[in-house]
């Protein structure tokens, strides 16, 4: 018997970062990237906001921001 783990079950997938080829299991820390290296710069990106999740931007009219005003007096009064 020997000790040596078993890496033929292992999946391979594409490091999000640098695109190499890395174990996706327990024996790499850093899945699923190949490195810490390449963990560390894409948590960089994330705080820097280099990363951005795009959302809509919405435009209110007058009309919309007095409804707003009124719905949020009568959640206060608790009317």
């Amino acid at each position: 018997m020997t000790d040596t783990p078993n890496f033929s079950n292992a999946k391979q997938v594409k490091c999000p970062h640098c695109g190499r080829l890395t174990l996706y299991s327990p024996q790499n820390p850093s899945r699923p990237f190949c490195s810490d290296r390449c963990k560390l710069i894409d948590l960089g990106e994330w705080a820097s906001e280099g990363y951005k999740v795009p959302v809509e931007q919405q435009t209110y009219n007058e009309k919309d921001l007095e409804q707003l005003y009124e719905a949020l007096n009568k959640d206060e009064s608790g009317e």
